[in-house]
């Protein structure tokens, strides 16, 4: 008789960290918020809209389609097709049995590659085998139309009753043959039905378009400059995907009549603003998405606005929950909750001190910013704005141990005092050293707790 673990449902935990205290007419409450997600592996059925249904090894069912540039630049040079076939290849054989796939060559429109037939395979040793014959169909020739190739992989994703829905998407060029708003209306579309990570590959690819589309649809982005590493980095690709637990969980805020949501960002493991995408969740809540769960830890900076008060008077700011909104509009609570307070004191010292988390996360939201500011100067020829920006790059990221956006800088700038921000711009910049900068940009690191 076969042996089955019992499933288990990840636990999720909730930690705030801020200095409550406010100096007497002081409004504004800051509070990092750390969810972190724990002991998953199996899940169990049952329990409703991202938790269900499960597979039969225990873990939630899955649905995965992978979308393919296929447009006549991928043809140059001639390895970046062969390269891209590989990496789906290698996408394909580390889907866990039982997963249901499709891949999708994108020109101009979108193409059905595997399995054809208009809904999705279910991955075995025999489906694996037979996608990887179908792969030498790829071919590059046409344009390229993403948001036909996200309307397609939406609407196979959407033909399985499954629990998680993610798409890998790859291109190596511009969004060039539909409109701006057409994608748009694409993203639009398809935000809340699946997660979607995408990639550039080579250089002649719009970073703003790729990490817009892993923004809009709460995935990752990245830039492969070598086409010879896509088949390493699909593999990781995949194997997270693989790892996820749970979909579309939000972060629930509720705060009390008086108060207001500033803004909620996620700060870690990357810079990314929720604030326009709540969803209102019944009186004074409301729902922040923040996509599929494996286990993980994230931060998120809360910033609320709060009446004035009088000193010694406290209040509760904020209520920070973690559900699973369902289709009829209920949700499923995940049991984890942590709160935001705000106390009125005279004491200089206890309201003038800063906690180290949101010093530490304010600061690396702020070099997100300067490093794009930095960049757009540059690339208009205001190279002393450039320079001050990407000055206060270096800084911000040498104060916070930020080493990997620092080696990043260092290929665009010559560093004269990190301390001080004290830079030169480099006369010369490979195109692959820029893009990978503005790329990665966003990408923080933890607090030192």
């Amino acid at each position: 008789m076969a042996n089955f673990a019992k499933p288990s449902v990840p636990r999720f935990s909730v930690d705030v960290y801020q200095n409550e205290y406010l100096p007497e007419g002081g409004r504004e409450v800051n509070a990092i918020v750390t969810v972190t997600a724990t002991g998953g592996g199996t899940l169990a059925g049952g329990l409703g809209g991202g938790l269900s249904p499960a597979a039969s090894d225990g873990r939630p069912s899955a649905a995965v389609a992978i979308m393919v540039d296929c447009s006549g630049s991928m043809d140059y040079p001639p390895a970046k097709m062969r390269n891209a076939r590989d990496a789906t290849a290698a996408a394909i054989d580390t889907l866990r049995d039982g997963t249901r796939f499709a891949v999708i060559a994108g020109t101009h429109v979108a193409t059905e590659v595997y399995p054809g037939d208009g809904g999705l395979a279910v991955a075995s040793p025999t489906t694996r085998h037979r996608a990887k014959q179908a792969l030498r169909r790829l071919a590059a020739a046409g344009g390229t139309a993403i948001g036909t190739w996200l309307r397609l992989a939406d609407r196979l994703l959407s033909s399985a009753d499954v629990t998680l829905r993610h798409g890998i998407l790859l291109t190596d060029g511009r969004n060039e043959h539909e409109a701006p708003e057409d994608l748009r209306a694409a993203l639009d579309a398809c935000a809340g039905r699946f997660t979607c990570d995408a990639r550039g590959v080579g250089t002649d690819w719009e970073v703003k378009e790729v990490t817009g589309i892993a923004s809009a649809l709460l995935g990752t982005a990245d830039i492969v400059a070598d086409p010879a590493g896509l088949a390493a980095d699909f593999t990781r690709m995949m194997e997270t995907a693989m790892d996820k637990e749970v979909a579309d969980v939000a972060l629930r805020v509720w705060t009390p009549v008086g108060t207001a949501i500033r803004y909620v960002k996620q700060v870690a493991p990357a810079v990314a603003d929720l604030t326009a995408r709540r969803t209102e969740a019944g009186p004074r809540a409301g729902d922040y998405p923040t996509g599929s769960w494996g286990d993980e830890s994230r931060d998120y900076h809360l910033c609320v606005e709060v009446p004035p008060a009088g000193l010694g008077r406290e209040m509760l700011a904020a209520r920070v929950s973690l559900v699973v909104p369902q289709p009829d509009g209920s949700a499923q609570d995940l049991g984890a909750q942590g709160l935001v307070r705000a106390v009125w004191t005279d004491d200089m010292t206890a309201s003038t001190a800063i906690s180290p988390q949101v010093a530490h996360y304010t600061g690396q939201a702020e070099l997100a910013q300067v490093i794009k500011q930095g960049l757009d100067l540059r690339k208009v020829g205001d190279f002393d704005g450039a320079t001050a920006k990407l000055g206060r790059a270096v800084q911000l990221a040498s104060a916070s141990g930020n080493a990997d956006t620092a080696k990043l800088l260092s290929k665009v700038v010559d560093v004269v005092d990190a301390a001080t921000g004290t830079v030169r711009l480099k006369t010369r910049v490979a195109e692959a050293d820029e893009m990978t900068l503005e790329t990665r940009s966003t990408k923080t690191v933890r607090v030192k707790k």
